[in-house]
């Protein structure tokens, strides 16, 4: 195990797996292949052409194109295949700043592998002893990744909600952070990646956040999704980074970055090139 190790866990994709999704033209997202016997189903919304699977023209417009979707999205769940049912509506389109074809149930992201969107904050204390990380453990309730670690803050990224605003609703749900120390917030970039997983593909951006919280400042979580909280020195982060699966698979990816950025992880490290590269799949 090494943090060269946790990135390419996040990088096990392979195409021919999948049939891509169109729709309007473009491509949305990839389905797995022995998920396509179960959307055959679904004739009046969905065609198959050749190696693709498109969203029947006649179906035109955000509206009509949520509604329909959120038909087949509630059958397949009825059908036990999408897990898990949030009432949460995710944007889908081709990029972020795009204008989306349509909105989506959140659960029903991984299974047509359409891009998915979240918000990570990684808030840490510049301490008497060195830098020190607050790192939070998931709910055994959650449905991805339950028990696993992850930031002190991270959500997804919820239709018609900017990612400031969403970086504020999660630090008060997530950890009783008050709007003022939340808005402190620094955008520090993003990783995105592809990679295979049990509940679908997962095609996602993280927008990454660091806030440098006051030491008097324990979080504490109001919404039931997290733990505990725990306060880590960088030594410590690194290590179990480095020696144990027990971070969320993104959420690794996201300290990684930090670590990076902040100069824990340098290029002596071996394979620092590739793990720098392997953030931005």
């Amino acid at each position: 195990m090494s943090l060269l190790d946790r990135v390419r866990a996040c990088r096990n994709f392979d195409p021919d797996d999948y049939t891509p999704f169109i729709v309007d033209g473009l491509q949305v997202g990839r389905v797995r292949a022995e998920s396509i016997v179960e959307l055959a189903d679904f004739g009046e919304v969905f065609a198959f052409e050749g190696v693709a699977m498109m969203l029947r023209g006649h179906i035109h417009g955000f509206e009509a194109r949520t509604e329909a979707m959120d038909a087949v999205t509630r059958e397949l769940h009825d059908r036990g295949l999408i897990p898990g049912w949030r009432e949460e509506a995710y944007p889908v389109g081709t990029g972020y700043s795009d204008p989306p074809l349509f909105d989506m149930e959140r659960a029903a992201v991984t299974f047509f592998g359409v891009r998915g969107y979240g918000v990570h904050v990684n808030g840490w204390v510049d301490g008497t002893d060195g830098p020190a990380m607050w790192i939070g453990r998931r709910a055994l309730h959650k449905p991805t990744g339950p028990g696993l670690l992850d930031q002190m803050v991270a959500g997804g990224q919820p239709s018609g909600m900017a990612l400031l605003e969403n970086v504020i609703k999660e630090c008060r749900e997530e950890a009783g952070m008050p709007e003022d120390l939340a808005r402190t917030a620094k955008p520090v970039g993003a990783i995105s990646y592809v990679t295979a997983r049990a509940e679908g593909l997962r095609h996602d951006v993280l927008f990454n956040f660091d806030i440098e919280v006051p030491a008097d400042f324990t979080p504490v979580n109001e919404d039931g999704e997290v733990a505990e909280f725990m306060l880590w020195p960088m030594a410590r982060v690194l290590g179990e980074l480095a020696t144990r699966e027990t971070f969320k698979f993104n959420s690794a990816l996201v300290v990684i970055d930090f670590l990076v950025r902040h100069g824990f992880v340098d290029p002596e490290t071996p394979g620092y090139t590739d793990i720098v590269a392997g953030l931005h799949g």
